[in-house]
């Protein structure tokens, strides 16, 4: 097999060499003259590279035929040699196959991987599947005449006949799997539309309708969106990584489906999480779609209605605990870092409680690792807190916090504002924690339960006499900020809310559970409940609520405003490890973004059609911490961070093919 890079674009030619059906990124090209030796430097599949020395002839009017692009495009290639045959290119320093990253729009690339895609296969590529947006002259090029109808029409013109016909559909559900339809034909498309009307689509892809979506995954799966890896594929895991179609990967989000949203066990069918999630990466934070790698690691099931349903694609059998459980997740995550190096971001999503304190404070030192649960939700809403300030005035160590729910979404939270209020007032973390309070199932977390409380919970146990009901907690503690994640939907209920609202001027109320039914209480409740007076945010979208002739806009404390930027920041500066100054940074930059006329509009966090723009500043910031503390590999650091961001991007505007 020999490499020939065009463009920065790359062809791969296959002659009977062992393995050509598996991609080879061959990364060094000595284009010299006809006679010389060829040195091929080959990285495999496991990252590691390997040196072949191949003495082959040239035959020099092959060369002649390439023309002068091939000698042009070797030097480029060999300017892009890092030490040990590392590519160097734009955004995160994953190699760019198809030259997509390294050129400006107007430039021409070619739809070529491991042989040239034409014809009925690139039509089912949708990486590269263009629709009707082919022209006439790529319709010639790449052997289409024939397979499409002679319209030729623009991406805008796509944009709108697709929007016409999603909106046909009056159920979630459907818009959910016309969207995946999508998604799975034309990609360019797919990210384009949502890109352009995430206010509208986003609760289709994401939550809440991703939660809906999971519960029904089984009867609505038709083909692989990403990689299932199971009890039966012990021993063999990095064999099955080897089975996805791409190798530069450069997000991993991963499930094991036991804690889907406020849904519950959901086994094997956990998988509609980190499809939505990786889609947000790319249409948010801008990572390439081919750099997006979903994961569902199934064990089994304790859900019966799963068990007993015909149509469940996972595993049938009770979930593996123990030992079992951590010899699996232990070889996935040697076999991760094994194939794709460092450097790769591997997300933790909607594991349980249990869990996912484990993993994080198991992995957290050996691998880039990010728990979205415990830190996504966390920065979020501190972003959302740091806002509020602005309406309430005082500071963050002045007001007294009250949590309904005390797991990974809870705890992660309290922990992120005592860090915060550390830091601002120079407190001892311990002596922060004292202004947090949290409330489990059985009632207040004070001291004399010490000894009954899961290890994560233990540093909320305060000095107080047992309560049970929140009203009462309420009514002693006193909080001016009061968060629900407990996953129990309408627990706020109204006496909760007029307790708030009769011991604040403005009560800040945060449901946070998702999804929308099992929100702790509505934004209409909140607003009218509080006489209008409430500062809200839910985790799921409400729409807005008329009260005594005023319109409130409800924010949402959606953690897709912090992780695709949170993920690009650390892609874009090589980081190695995630640090807590880096959560801390990202809900500051959150919070900057919003601007005054929001605050009158009842928001403490910035409207999502500005996510792009506001996903570029939180990874500029992200990045800048990571050079700061010493964790970023990607040197030396770029000047202006929030344009090297914006230049990181993928665009999902179409390409013009030779």
């Amino acid at each position: 097999m020999t490499t020939f890079s065009l463009n920065q674009s790359s062809f791969l030619s296959c002659s009977g060499v062992s393995g050509c059906g598996k991609r080879r990124s061959f990364s060094n090209l000595d284009a010299r003259r006809a006679g010389l030796a060829l040195k091929v430097v080959s990285v495999s599949t496991t990252g590691r590279v390997v040196t072949e020395e191949r003495n082959a002839v040239v035959e020099s009017k092959k060369l002649k035929e390439m023309g002068e692009n091939a000698t042009a495009a070797a030097a480029s290639t060999s300017e892009a040699i890092k030490k040990e045959g590392e590519v160097l290119t734009v955004g995160g320093g994953v190699r760019d196959v198809y030259g997509e990253d390294c050129a400006t729009e107007d430039q021409l690339v070619t739809p070529w991987s491991v042989t040239v895609a034409s014809g009925y296969s690139l039509l089912r590529d949708p990486l590269h599947n263009k629709g009707l947006a082919f022209t006439d002259k790529e319709r010639d090029a790449h052997y289409l005449r024939g397979l499409l109808p002679p319209a030729v029409v623009t991406q805008e013109l796509q944009v709108k006949k697709t929007l016409n016909n999603l909106r046909q559909y009056k159920v979630p559900l459907q818009r959910y799997m016309a969207m995946m339809d999508l998604q799975e034909t034309n990609a360019r498309l797919f990210y384009k539309l949502l890109i352009e009307n995430v206010e509208e689509f986003l609760p289709v892809v994401y939550t809440p309708t991703v939660g809906e979506a999971c519960q029904k995954y089984g009867s609505i799966f038709t083909r692989p969106q990403g990689l299932f890896i199971s009890l039966k594929e012990r021993g063999k895991i990095l064999e099955v990584l080897r089975n996805w179609p791409e190798k530069n990967i450069q997000v991993i989000v991963v499930t094991d489906g036991e804690r889907i949203l406020g849904l519950g066990d959901l086994g094997c069918q956990g998988m509609g999480i980190p499809v939505g999630k990786l889609s947000l990466y790319t249409a948010l934070g801008g990572v390439r779609p081919s750099a997006c790698l979903p994961i569902t690691i199934d064990v089994g099931t304790n859900n019966e209605q799963l068990l007993n349903d015909e149509f469940y694609i996972g595993l049938r059998q009770k979930r593996a605990t123990g030992q079992e459980y951590a010899d699996l997740l232990h070889e996935f995550m040697t076999a991760v870092k094994q194939n794709y190096g460092e450097k790769v971001l591997i997300q933790f999503e909607d594991f349980a409680n249990h869990n996912a304190f484990d993993l994080l404070s198991k992995y957290s030192s050996t691998h880039l690792v990010f728990n979205d649960d415990i830190q996504g939700t966390a920065s979020v809403v501190l972003a959302g807190l740091l806002s509020a300030l602005k309406l309430l005035g005082g500071s963050l160590d002045e007001q007294t916090f009250l949590f309904l729910g005390a797991g990974e979404a809870g705890t992660g939270i309290a922990e992120l504002i005592a860090l915060e209020m550390s830091k601002q007032t120079n407190l001892p973390l311990e002596e922060a924690r004292k202004k947090i309070w949290l409330v489990d199932s059985k009632g207040l977390i004070v001291s004399s339960r010490k000894e009954s409380l899961q290890h994560f919970k233990k540093p909320w146990a305060h000095e107080h006499e047992p309560i049970r009901n929140l009203i009462d907690v309420v009514q002693d503690i006193k909080p001016t900020v009061l968060i629900g994640s407990s996953g129990a939907g309408r627990t706020f209920t109204q006496d909760v809310v007029e307790a708030m609202a009769s011991i604040n001027e403005r009560p800040v109320i945060l449901a946070l559970s998702n999804p929308t039914s099992q929100s702790e209480c509505t934004a209409e409740q909140a607003y009218t409940w509080s006489q209008g007076r409430a500062i809200f945010a839910s985790g799921s979208p409400f729409d807005p609520v008329k009260y005594e002739g005023k319109t409130f806009i409800p924010g949402q404390a959606n953690n897709a405003y912090i992780f695709p930027g949170l993920g690009l920041g650390l892609i874009m500066s090589g980081a190695i490890r995630v640090h807590d100054d880096m959560l801390l940074a990202a809900s500051s930059a959150l919070a900057e973004q919003v601007t005054q006329e929001n605050f009158e509009r009842g928001l403490i966090y910035p409207p999502f059609t500005n996510i792009r723009k506001i996903s570029a500043n939180i990874a500029a910031r992200v990045a800048a911490k990571a050079y700061e503390l010493g964790l970023a590999s990607r040197l030396p650091q770029p000047q202006d961070l929030v344009k090297y961001a914006e230049s990181c991007m993928y665009s999902p505007v179409y390409r013009n093919y030779r």
